[in-house]
């Protein structure tokens, strides 16, 4: 077994992957009103959410979680003493 020190130095460098990989993940995500559209205030609706982006759209939404999720245990993890 690994001894806590190098356990912690473990998790604090998977932490600081997922940080940045979060923040990363994050920005990619794009606007409710993005582009021209956005800026003139027409919403744009109607090509919003269809075809190939909505699709790109929901597995970046599914990935961003998961890495939230990951990011949680490891901050978790390394707020408990041991």
């Amino acid at each position: 077994m690994l001894p806590w020190p190098a356990v912690t130095a473990v998790l604090v460098v998977l932490h600081s992957l997922f940080c940045v990989g979060l923040i990363f993940l994050v920005l990619l995500h794009s606007g409710r009103d993005t582009g021209l559209s956005g800026a003139f205030g027409v919403s744009g609706a109607s090509s919003s959410y269809g075809g190939s982006t909505a699709i790109v759209e929901r597995n970046l939404d599914r990935i961003t979680v998961v890495a939230a999720i990951l990011f949680f245990v490891t901050t978790y993890l390394l707020s408990r003493e041991f």
